[in-house]
């Protein structure tokens, strides 16, 4: 008789958590929030704020429960999902900042119109970066969401400042056409160039 954990110990757990079990949910937190907490620090530069998003992760994960059986590797899930839930709060704060720095040199009060197609535009930036390559993805939102230089997109991600270059410049060729609806508004928001 063995002890050793089988090679993919997360399918238990996971099948474990889609039939509801606590206990499993409890293994899955008390075994990923510090990295994730850790992880989710480095993107936001804000303990207290990156624990509150790290369990909204969990609270997202304990409700799609009965789907996490199809999840192929747990450590990576939870991964992409607080790295994404950064993601997206950091956009929605630099969304509001440019927002707020636009109307206070221009005097004017956003309306609902703008408000509403900022929030339209904001659902079809998410659909148009799901569509793009993983890597251009990556390299895009390092350049504008996290505003890293080519030079520290290149370190991250292992490649060539040229090789960043092209990532990005493919992006915007791709983003310019899904998104021409709303170009005013991606100048903006994204500093588009």
């Amino acid at each position: 008789m063995s002890d050793e954990i089988p090679a993919n110990s997360d399918h238990f757990v996971l099948t474990a958590l889609g039939e509801g079990q606590g206990k499993a949910f409890d293994f899955i937190f008390r075994n990923h929030y510090k990295a994730l907490c850790a992880q989710a620090n480095v993107y936001l530069h804000d303990l207290d704020l990156s624990q509150s998003l790290v369990q909204d992760c969990f609270i997202k994960l304990w409700e799609i429960r009965k789907q996490t059986p199809e999840i192929q590797n747990l450590s990576s899930w939870l991964s992409v999902a607080v790295r994404n839930r950064c993601i997206d709060y950091l956009r929605r704060q630099k969304k509001e900042t440019t927002l707020d720095l636009a109307a206070g040199q221009t005097g004017a009060d956003y309306g609902p119109d703008v408000l509403f197609m900022s929030h339209e535009f904001e659902e079809r930036l998410v659909k148009a970066l799901l569509q793009l390559p993983d890597r251009c993805r990556t390299a895009f939102e390092y350049s504008r969401f996290d505003g890293l230089t080519y030079t520290e997109i290149a370190s991250r991600m292992n490649i060539s400042v040229k090789a960043v270059e092209a990532l990005v410049s493919r992006s915007l060729k791709i983003l310019r056409v899904d998104l021409k609806d709303y170009l005013p508004l991606i100048a903006l928001l994204l500093n588009f160039s």
